[in-house]
């Protein structure tokens, strides 16, 4: 054991610190892992740096791993219209996938034999990582210290003292956790089923009350422009955000199924995803059949359940975001949108793909492409299997 090369998934925070000192101390040789997904500053980034060879890390290591977190995920949650329960944009359980998945490519490329992670016992962080990392890497042991030990926060602090690190771990009112796909937020309210969050607890304060028209453009379902202005799919979600967020817009509380069996309920703040998933799906609704959007719909709530509870590595995944991308080839033009305070909405669409054509006939107005009489025996023939079943079981 001594010497092992180990890898810690390291946030900066109390639980990943404890763990860092701990185990230096045991003889681990720990290389400390950050996986920024949208949710570090550089600043943080460097504090979080000098706070783990303060704990005694062996190496410190920051992966930027925003556009593979996009390319691998959060495109396909736009593609599938992804909100869990109708609500949320699985924010932070589609980030612990990308970061798990990171950890363990770094641990076998320097041939560790450990990985560790500060998850406790009672959330569904300790499931995405654990089954991602058994799968890919079932040759590596996994160590949790907080959750093998049932640690509270006191016993960690009492401990870093007694190694001379006495650091004022002050615990926030709120949990944050940001990202590009989202930010939670956790708190005493979200732990009861009838408070909701006061404006306080999030992030973003409501900073403008004057109307902003915007519009976004897509080309085979995917974000390449905002106002006009082209960019990285990346660029362009923190853009939008960047401007919606000053209206306050995304706010909810997601109620639902945690993966360990009980019900949970957790604050967010999703200006950009909020946006983009409806617009995009006002755009499908011009550009796709019925029966894609249909098929779609159902293959959409699986993905998005999959992903929530762990399942990211299963070949059905790959099965789906096949179809998914298949799905998206007219999924092309622009979307015009208006932001008001804590709310938005979508004014209408152009696309070259409009199945919406005027020359088809326009819905409740005139025909083009058919005679009365084909209409008539249309709606005869789409009613003649009611008509048989009613007729032989007329109720009493």
């Amino acid at each position: 054991m001594k010497h092992s090369k180990l890898v810690l998934a390291y946030s900066g925070g109390l639980d990943t610190s404890y763990s860092l000192r701990k185990l230096s101390k045991e003889g681990y040789e720990v290389h400390a892992v950050s996986i920024n997904t949208g949710g570090f500053s550089e600043n943080e980034i460097k504090d979080i740096e000098e706070k783990s060879y303060q704990m005694g890390a062996h190496v410190y290591k920051n992966i930027n791993a925003l556009d593979t977190f996009y390319h691998k995920i959060v495109k396909y949650l736009i593609f599938g219209n992804v909100l869990r329960n109708n609500t949320y944009p699985l924010s932070v359980s589609a980030e612990r996938i990308i970061q798990a998945i990171e950890i363990v490519t770094y641990a076998k490329a320097i041939g560790a034999k450990y990985i560790a992670h500060g998850s406790t016992g009672a959330g569904n962080d300790q499931v995405r990582f654990d089954m991602i990392f058994q799968v890919m890497a079932p040759e590596i042991k996994i160590i949790t210290l907080i959750r093998d030990n049932q640690l509270s926060r006191e016993d960690e602090i009492e401990y870093l003292k007694t190694q001379g690190i006495d650091v004022p771990w002050e615990k926030a009112k709120y949990s944050i956790n940001q990202g590009l796909w989202g930010t939670s937020v956790g708190g005493s309210e979200t732990l009861t089923s009838d408070q909701p969050l006061p404006d306080s607890a999030y992030p973003s304060a409501l900073e403008k009350e004057k109307e902003e028209a915007i519009s976004l453009t897509f080309t085979r379902g995917e974000l390449t422009e905002v106002n006009g202005e082209k960019g990285t799919q990346v660029a362009l979600i923190q853009t939008l955000q960047n401007q919606a967020k000053q209206f306050a817009i995304g706010r909810d509380i997601h109620v639902g199924d945690t993966i360990i069996g009980i019900k949970g309920r957790v604050g967010f703040e999703a200006a950009a995803p909020a946006i983009i998933i409806k617009a995009h799906h006002l755009l499908e609704k011009h550009t796709l059949s019925k029966w894609q959007q249909f098929q779609k719909e159902q293959l959409s709530n699986f993905y998005g359940m999959q992903l929530h509870e762990g399942h990211y590595l299963d070949p059905v995944m790959r099965d789906m975001e096949a179809f998914m991308e298949s799905s998206q080839k007219k999924v092309n033009g622009t979307v015009y949108i208006k932001l008001y305070p804590y709310r938005f909405e979508l004014l209408g669409i152009r696309s070259p793909n409009d199945l919406m054509q005027a020359e088809f006939g326009s819905y409740g107005e005139m025909n083009k492409g058919w005679t009365a009489e084909e209409a008539k025996g249309f709606i005869k023939l789409t009613a003649n299997a009611t008509k048989i079943y009613q007729h032989l079981n007329k109720e009493q």
